[in-house]
């Protein structure tokens, strides 16, 4: 696990209503599926998702899943109130709701205050406040990139 800057989410966002501004949506009721597609913008408090389409995946009233695709699908949130905007990408962007996790897969990359973290996957942990990041074993082009500011390693000491 990398102990990177980023923190979790405002506390509040996860209590602010979802806006979601899109060029078509679509709500299957048999499947559980909500989808957007088409220059997808979802806000929720200091959450920021751009995307080409977003899914979400219901079990009950609540969604259970949420996938944004993009090339690359884009987010931005403010961890909090005093901290830099975390800034991450990804051609998929699955959130986790049962385990608080978001997962960044292909072309993944997550920045806050100069640091940055890119690979083939990396996931989030909102409650550890961790993250992981993974190339494909198998491809030796492909590794786990990160960039540590010196600033931050003075911080650190």
């Amino acid at each position: 696990m990398l102990a990177c800057g980023t923190a979790g989410a405002l506390q509040d966002d996860s209590e602010q209503p979802i806006h979601i501004t899109t060029d078509e949506a679509l709500r299957d009721e048999k499947t559980g599926q909500t989808i957007y597609q088409g220059n997808v913008e979802l806000v929720q408090g200091t959450m920021k998702i751009y995307a080409d389409r977003i899914t979400f995946y219901h079990l009950q009233s609540e969604a259970e899943r949420i996938v944004a695709e993009g090339a690359p699908a884009r987010m931005q949130q403010q961890p909090e109130p005093d901290a830099p905007l975390m800034h991450a990408h990804g051609n998929i962007i699955e959130y986790f709701r049962n385990e608080e996790r978001l997962q960044l897969r292909v072309n993944a990359q997550v920045e806050q205050d100069g640091q940055l973290v890119t690979g083939d996957q990396i996931d989030y942990f909102i409650k550890q406040q961790l993250v992981k990041a993974a190339s494909r074993p198998s491809d030796t082009s492909s590794r786990v990139k990160v960039v540590i500011p010196p600033h931050k390693l003075e911080d650190e000491e």
